[in-house]
């Protein structure tokens, strides 16, 4: 199972996260950094089974909803991908 963390620590804008995450799931350097673009990598690399978001809770407040939106997504993910062969997971570690 390969796992991944994507660091959110003081993080303050938009473009600064979807970096982070580029640089957490070491992505290539055309993922196209929206929330499309982080789906179609989580979902279509399925070497990715568990993820990590670390500093959730130390964002710019202006990026709590963005937090929201890539929890969901996870969530999305895990639930897609729960009764498969692969299953995938992530935690929140604040």
């Amino acid at each position: 199972m390969y796992k991944a963390t994507i660091d959110l620590t003081d993080c303050k804008y938009l473009m600064e996260l979807h970096e982070r995450i580029e640089k957490g799931l070491n992505l290539e350097e055309g993922y196209g950094r929206n929330w499309y673009a982080f789906w179609d990598d989580i979902n279509k690399n399925i070497s990715y089974r568990f993820i990590t978001v670390k500093g959730s809770k130390t964002v710019a407040k202006e990026l709590k909803s963005s937090v929201e939106k890539m929890r969901e997504i996870l969530e999305e993910n895990k639930q897609y991908w729960a009764h498969s062969k692969h299953p995938f997971d992530y935690e929140f570690i604040d």
